[in-house]
């Protein structure tokens, strides 16, 4: 369901009706109930029976226009014209202006809807059930339906009074405290959203004193990993501060999603059906989106595992769509290439044979993995005669690539970067290790050599017509060694660079920076080729994909974008986190892209479509590295709450938690092989982590994706192969060569 940011959507009822009629999915859209409790006006409890005779009047006339409007819409003239005079309305009842003003007295106008005497929500679940192609009076809710800050707030102009706020929530925990204890985990959940808006609900009615109140007495009571939520929430003392709050519109125009099981939601919506808890139960209703499952409930620490994002859980169906995350089939490369085999740097001077090629790539250059997309699925750029030699490359130095594993742990290799004065902001290596770039506070970008062959320019246009093309060591011919040196800086950006990427081939770079801009260097000629202008806040991050030619960027502005290098603006824009993006990285096939937000999700975007096909929750504070295992199958993710968690892409479920560092982990990295997984941290660690293991004790079946009743090992120690101390660098980035050496890198911090 999309946001709701001005009451509630016709377009959201409906489909809420649609999805479980009869079976209370979920908490906010079952007519009956509202029927049940929104009886009573207010915060009474009795309420005599001339009170509900007239609630109906203007109510069944609303219900009435909509018919009328659906069938003026269909063209039925007559039929509206008799039903017209049998219901006695006047002629200019159907007149656009003339409803307008009838239906702001009752739940019509449902950009404000007053849920505490009217029956609004039942009335507009019985307008979207009796005219389903649309009535004027809903319609008119999606067309407000801007983030419009006034309509966004305006939903808590529902008064009731505010001395009773305390009364029902104190009422509420002390039932949710003495229900059984399979039940008390799941019921706990509703505390923190109910909190949330019942305290805004007072602010934006001026109830100053009992808001702080309200605020004093509950808010220790709430989970610890909203702490930084509740001190933002602690400044909201006025209604005047709402106003322009993004944290505030985030959680009042996205739906709170709370995945309950059945007995428990019966057991809640019972208690208020019995108290004629109407304040509550509205708050349930308007702002909550309860995921009703069948089947036991779930325990604290399941719940616990998968909370702490800003808008709760993710809905099951979000996580249900096919993911492809098999790799792509190798490109057959022609292999009569003895002579490149000879020349190409071989100390032994020995032509490989064909056989340990093959197995190097593995057995999928030979058959298509079923879950993997088909080949033309995107359209890939094809590969160039240095592409090909640059495979034939990568497949030798496998052969010689050491096989990780628990009694065999890589050498790690640290590059420290020495008076960078904490201004070091982003690192990244190249494929094959021979270049390292890094993104400066000082709005620089920097080049180094990490082999002995030096950075050469290409030469200028005037003496590049004087060479030979046809001689054999052309490519040599062209680059200039008058230029040559160890490192090369480039300038362009007017901000700090803060994300990083080489292109596959080492020809370009991109960096982003917070001046709102991509960049793409040329690594021939260390000059800037394209500044890409689509973010209109800081850039995060950037990445290129595993094939080139596409990168994706993400920023301040919440939206993920998909760039190819020859088009000036983005091929796809990824809206739904309501954060910002601080992390991007694309899935080894190239056809999914993972962003982690500081709203504490990680969510995977189809680059073929666009739409979001999985949303992970479970970190407590944002997300700053992603990593892709190497046969696409997982995904690990490493947050500010020093917690690597490990996901199942196909199942759309966490199956692992690794804890042990103590600071915001800033890079993730497995080996070629998959074998180990490498986290880098603020805490001036490198710790190394037995991935198969961790993958290979799964038991992963349909009930658990389908109810999230995981069971995460508490095995850290068991998986925690080593951990590298360095004296005081923070490690912010790490890289596993082509042979499973490991490189990080980071500023020594003095």
């Amino acid at each position: 369901m999309a946001a709701v940011q001005g009451g509630m959507g016709d377009a959201d009822i409906k489909t809420d009706i649609k999805t479980e009629p009869s079976a209370d999915g979920f908490g906010n859209n079952n007519a009956n109930d509202g029927r049940v409790l929104s009886a009573s006006p207010g915060s009474s409890s009795s309420t005599g029976s001339n009170k509900q005779t007239a609630a109906v009047t203007p109510e069944d006339q609303q219900t009435l226009l909509a018919v009328l409007q659906f069938l003026k819409k269909n063209k039925l003239s007559e039929s509206v014209e008799i039903l017209r005079r049998e219901a006695g309305l006047p002629e200019n009842s159907l007149d656009p202006k003339a409803n307008e003003s009838a239906g702001a007295g009752s739940g019509g106008a449902a950009g404000i809807v007053d849920l505490e005497g009217g029956d609004a929500s039942s009335l507009l679940s019985r307008v979207t059930g009796s005219s389903s192609a649309g009535a004027q009076a809903p319609t008119k809710v999606v067309a407000e339906d801007q983030p419009d800050v006034s309509v966004v707030l305006s939903a808590y102009s529902q008064q009731g009074d505010p001395t009773l706020y305390e009364v029902y929530y104190r009422d509420l925990k002390k039932f949710i405290e003495t229900v059984l204890d399979c039940h008390r985990a799941e019921l706990s959940q509703v505390f923190y959203p109910l909190f949330v808006h019942m305290y805004l609900e007072l602010v934006y009615n001026n109830h100053e004193s009992e808001a702080k109140a309200f605020f004093e007495k509950f808010s220790g009571d709430q989970e610890c990993y909203y702490e930084e939520d509740l001190r933002i929430l602690s400044g909201l003392t006025k209604k005047e501060h709402m106003r322009g709050n993004e944290t505030l519109l985030d959680f009042r125009t996205s739906k709170f999603v709370l995945r309950i099981s059945r007995d428990s939601y019966q057991l809640l919506k019972r208690h208020l059906q019995e108290r004629q808890n109407n304040q509550i139960w509205n708050i349930i209703q308007e702002h909550l989106y309860i995921d009703i499952f069948d089947g036991m409930p779930r325990s604290k620490s399941q719940i616990d595992a998968m909370s702490g994002s800003l808008a709760g859980e993710a809905k099951r169906e979000a996580n249900k769509t096919k993911v492809y995350y098999g790799l792509l089939k190798e490109p057959e490369i022609e292999l009569p290439l003895d002579d490149e085999d000879e020349e190409a740097e071989n100390e032994e001077g020995k032509p490989k044979k064909k056989k340990p090629k093959k197995d190097s790539m593995g057995s999928k250059s030979k058959k298509q993995d079923p879950n993997a997309p088909s080949q033309n699925r995107i359209p890939l750029p094809e590969l160039k005669d240095s592409d090909k030699l640059d495979k034939i490359m990568y497949m030798k130095e496998a052969t010689k690539r050491i096989r990780l594993g628990p009694d065999n742990l890589p050498s790690v290799c640290f590059y420290t970067f020495l008076n960078a004065y904490q201004g070091l902001t982003a690192v990244d290596f190249t494929d094959d290790s021979s270049l390292i770039a890094g993104g400066f506070a000082d709005s620089t970008v920097r080049v180094w050599s990490v082999t002995p062959k030096k950075l050469r320019k290409v030469k200028s246009a005037a003496d590049l017509n004087l060479i030979d093309k046809e001689s054999d060591d052309v490519l040599e011919r062209i680059m200039d060694e008058k230029t040559a040196s160890e490192s090369k800086i480039m300038y362009g950006h007017s901000g700090p660079v803060y994300g990083i990427s080489f292109s596959p081939d080492r020809n370009y770079l991109l960096s982003s920076s917070e001046d709102g801009t991509v960049r793409l260097w040329s690594l021939l000629t260390f000059t800037c080729l394209v500044a890409y202008k689509g973010h209109n806040y800081p850039v995060w991050d950037t990445q290129f994909s595993p094939y080139g030619y596409y990168f994706v960027s993400g920023g301040h502005d919440r939206v993920a974008r998909l760039w190819a290098t020859d088009h000036y603006q983005p091929l796809r824009i990824f809206s739904g986190h309501l954060a910002d993006i601080t992390c991007t990285r694309f899935h080894p096939n190239s056809n999914y892209v993972a962003t982690g937000s500081s709203d504490r999700t990680i969510r995977l975007w189809d680059v073929l479509s666009g739409n979001c096909v999985r949303i992970f929750t479970g970190h407590k504070g944002p997300i700053h590295s992603l990593a892709f295992s190497p046969n696409g199958k997982f995904l690990a993710s490493g947050a500010t709450d020093g917690r690597v968690l490990l996901w199942d892409i196909g199942h759309g479920l966490m199956v692992g938690e690794l804890k042990g560092h103590t600071d915001t982990i800033y890079s993730l990295r497995f080996s070629r092989d998959g074998e180990i997984l490498a986290s880098g941290s603020m805490d001036n660690t490198v710790r190394l982590w037995d991935a198969m293991k961790a993958f290979d004790d799964l038991e992963t079946d349909d009930f658990t994706a389908a109810t999230g009743h995981i069971h995460l090992q508490d095995n850290s120690q068991e998986l925690l192969l080593g951990t590298y101390t360095t004296k005081s660098t923070p490690v912010i980035h790490l890289h596993f060569t082509r042979r499973n050496l490991l490189l990080a890198a980071g500023a020594f911090n003095p």
